[in-house]
């Protein structure tokens, strides 16, 4: 079965895919927040967490902006270009990041000696290494070698891209060596699934409902019993008065044998009609629903039911047979669910754990043989039947007998009182019966329900404890950095390149079908399935692979591989929507087209803090479209002589420099 909480995928033909319309929002994480009163130093830190989310555009605009107002460190300036320079060769600097990074490498201001002023020292030497001699590439090595683990991984993951020639394919081998050693690190297999679990949301225990007992009914019950206990006194003053002494030991056993009788006759009705109702409720086995579930909220939270039952069947039982005797029991469940968080405006994701935890205890139950407990424990005991028979029985022989006696020491009055006895006594009886079940009902439910709510908060404490190592937005980064590294190598190895053949190489992610999908606030958007579309541009022309991605599980395998010449790739055409989701079609002169739609979070998913279009732009960021459609669009328009532009521009540049 498929779990319900998968997000639907729109995938159109051929390579085109586009993303799923659901998925979980952390909202109480505040990684990528900023505001309009954030100080430089904040804005800073959030431009740092950016560029380890991979959202290289959005993080040189805040930590430029915080250089810009005068918040400037070693720390501040390294990270500054290590932004600028992020995934990119130089020829993809636009003309003013080109000249910020001319200004940064001519000043070279560096205020400290601690390990940040190293790593900057480093940095800037590894952007001059144009040109370099092999001898000096292996020295630069052994002073990125040097550096902390923090700052040696920076560089290493942000400058593979930058750099050129046998450096470029060094730094490269150890950027590959890192991402192989640490791609499956920190329990990846079992912390990723957490991810993408919501909050879940507390327990919350159902009401049960008060006794329902109208003012009549209370009435009927003091007016008859009052009345019932003075006739009862008058016959038995009949008797005494007459001389019927030998009557009244029975009629005092009447008394006495109908108060036993009543109370265990109350309680036997009580279990009779509790079990009935649990029935009812809970079906018996052999009873099936088969009414369609509503839509809406209702429909998930059954489908959520449907699926967790389907999924935990006892041993030894057949799924069927599982499913038609617990319908009832599902049907029971999911009324409460419904009732307890319809109108709580929680989504039954956050309510998924709940679903499940009472599917796997009916499953439990069914194991130890209680499933079906409650039809022992409300069984009317022998003794309490034989008490209730006796006892009615002494009431009507000594009732019979005292009023018999009665009727002929005075025959209107007693039989005046007889009546009023019979009738009156029905009447409180009935009323009496309906007060006590009614409460008795009303204790159970909340005796139950108390029960429920304990077993509820204990499984959600057992939930958020295994919740409590879920990785961070930023560790999600750095494993998917780790598998495109280890992708590209792969490629590299197929097409036996150099990284040094590469001109330029770029990943467009997006979501497979059916993906699961997670991100936190401001934050892009996670999937547990990719489809890579890799490209990688050499002076031959352009090796295009899709792959996909179990994000998971970290594993992969490629789907389809092409290669064409810069003069075969026909057109490029871009969309843009007005929340800045983009989209592309790859069309070469064959009639091969490869069209990507960007993910649109959808305004019903945003949070609070959020605006249109920025989820959208940070999960475009985050998954190379941007940059690998400025490559694509110039080589479009330029066949190969865009490479030749670019390298002049670079060349004109640098001599400006």
């Amino acid at each position: 079965m498929t779990e319900p909480d998968a997000s639907a995928t729109n995938i159109a033909d051929g390579s085109a895919y586009v993303g799923s319309q659901a998925g979980t929002v952390h909202g109480d994480v505040n990684t990528y927040m900023t505001f309009a009163d954030t100080s430089p130093k904040e804005k800073f830190e959030t431009g740092v967490r950016c560029l380890d989310g991979d959202m290289t555009g959005r993080a040189w605009r805040l930590i430029n902006e915080a250089f810009m107002a005068d918040y400037q460190t070693d720390r501040v300036r390294f990270y500054r270009l290590l932004a600028l320079v992020s995934g990119r060769t130089r020829r993809e600097l636009s003309k003013e990041e080109a000249a910020a990074l001319r200004n940064a490498q001519s000043r070279r201001h560096i205020t400290g000696d601690d390990e940040w002023a190293e790593g900057l020292k480093v940095l800037h030497r590894l952007l001059d290494s144009t040109g370099k001699s092999e001898a000096d590439s292996r020295i630069l090595l052994k002073e990125v070698d040097a550096l902390g683990a923090r700052r040696r991984a920076l560089i290493l993951r942000h400058l593979e891209s930058f750099l050129e020639g046998s450096l470029k394919d060094q730094v490269w081998h150890q950027a590959w060596k890192l991402a192989e050693e640490n791609r499956m690190a920190g329990d990846r297999v079992d912390r990723v699934r957490k991810f993408f679990q919501p909050n879940p949301a507390r327990p919350q225990r159902r009401e049960s409902q008060p006794p329902a007992i109208p003012p009549s009914t209370w009435i009927q019950a003091v007016a008859a019993t009052a009345i019932f206990a003075v006739a009862t006194v008058h016959i038995g003053y009949l008797l005494a008065q007459g001389g019927q002494i030998s009557a009244l030991p029975a009629y005092l056993l009447s008394i006495v044998g109908g108060f036993f009788g009543a109370r265990d006759g109350v309680e036997w009705r009580f279990r009779v009609v509790r079990r009935r109702a649990k029935d009812r409720e809970y079906g018996t086995p052999r009873q099936r629903v088969t009414n369609a579930p509503p839509s809406g909220f209702t429909r998930q939270v059954d489908h959520r039911f449907d699926y967790y039952f389907a999924k935990y069947v006892p041993r030894g039982v057949e799924r069927d047979i599982w499913l038609a005797a617990t319908a009832g029991i599902r049907r029971n469940m999911r009324d409460e669910v419904v009732d307890v968080y319809r109108e709580r405006r929680i989504g039954v994701e956050k309510i998924a754990w709940l679903i499940r935890y009472r599917a796997g205890e009916v499953k439990d139950r069914w194991e130890r043989g209680a499933l079906w407990s409650y039809r022992e424990e409300l069984a009317t005991p022998p003794s309490m039947k034989a008490v209730t028979v006796l006892g009615l029985t002494a009431l009507v022989v000594g009732g019979v007998w005292a009023v018999g006696d009665a009727v002929a020491a005075d025959p209107l009055s007693a039989a005046r009182s007889a009546l009023l006895v019979l009738a009156c006594g029905w009447i409180a009886f009935r009323a009496w019966l309906r007060i006590i079940l009614e409460h008795r009902r009303h204790a159970a439910d909340e005796a139950e329900s108390k029960q429920a709510k304990e077993g509820d908060d204990a499984a959600f404490a057992r939930w958020r404890a295994k919740l409590a190592d879920k990785p961070k937005d930023r560790e999600m980064a750095d494993w998917l950095d780790y598998d495109r590294k280890v992708l590209l190598n792969e490629a590299l190895r197929h097409y036996e390149l150099k990284m040094s053949d590469v001109i330029t190489h770029a990943f467009i992610e997006t979501p497979a079908s059916s993906s699961a999908r997670a991100r936190v606030l401001r934050g892009p958007w996670r999937y547990k399935k990719y489809r890579l579309l890799m490209f990688l541009l050499t002076a031959d022309g352009v090796r295009e692979l899709t792959i996909t991605l179990d994000f998971e599980q970290g594993s992969f395998h490629v789907q389809r591989r092409a290669n064409y010449r810069f003069d075969m790739i026909a057109a490029v055409r871009v969309s843009q929507s007005d929340n800045g989701e983009q989209t592309f079609e790859l069309a070469l002169v064959n009639g091969q087209k490869v069209h990507v739609e960007g993910t649109d979070p959808g305004p019903e998913e945003l949070q609070q803090g959020e605006e249109p279009g920025t989820v959208s732009e940070a999960t475009q960021d985050a998954s190379g479209l941007r940059r690998t459609l400025h490559v694509l669009e110039g080589i479009a328009a330029e066949g190969k002589g865009w490479i030749t532009q670019e390298h002049h521009r670079e060349g004109k540049e640098q001599g400006a420099a």
